[in-house]
């Protein structure tokens, strides 16, 4: 029986956006989402001290097996992708003073996952979090629902990997398979 809690994070240093979904074999339940606002703190330092804070009382509180964090993607202001590459950092931290693994999607990657298209709008990305994941009333952000798509990325990876089959041979993998043959060479 699988029975595991993913934290997915959405990292940023005006709002950072957190999921949490349980998975108890094919089962998935969200578990809470929302978002931290920072942006009513102007230094950034303090803004990082927060998400430090908030990431570990979510650690505490929801006791996740595994984090899943969005990677800041490159844009046309280094100063601000330098600001989510700390912010992003931090959540880490958070995770690893607690001994729980990392997972790093890129954004394109989550929205692949979770909608087929890697160029998804966020409204498209927040619709199909809510056909898997169903959920009442509207998220105060969209950042709240792309966390759970994080969270959402991972678990899909996670179960790709598990449900592909690992050969130790050719005879293994011709009887599950009865139409290949060998290559030649």
């Amino acid at each position: 029986m699988i029975d595991r809690i993913i934290l997915g994070i959405d990292p940023g240093t005006n709002i950072m956006g957190y999921g949490v979904i349980k998975q108890q074999d094919q089962t998935l339940t969200l578990q809470n989402m929302g978002i931290l606002k920072l942006n009513a703190f102007a230094d950034h330092q303090v803004r990082l001290e927060r998400i430090l804070q908030f990431t570990l009382k979510l650690i505490d509180d929801y006791k996740p097996d595994e984090l899943a964090i969005e990677a800041p993607f490159y844009g046309k202001n280094i100063q601000s992708m330098l600001k989510l590459g700390r912010a992003q950092g931090v959540a880490i931290a958070a995770a690893l003073s607690r001994k729980i693994p990392i997972f790093e999607y890129s954004p394109k990657k989550v929205k692949q996952s979770i909608t087929g298209v890697g160029s998804a709008s966020k409204e498209q990305v927040a619709a199909m979090v809510q056909h898997f994941l169903p959920f009442t009333g509207t998220p105060e952000s969209l950042d709240a629902t792309d966390a759970v798509a994080v969270a959402l990325c991972h678990y899909f990876q996670k179960r790709q990997v598990t449900d592909e089959k690992h050969y130790h041979s050719w005879k293994g993998y011709l009887n599950d398979h009865p139409g290949k043959r060998i290559p030649d060479g």
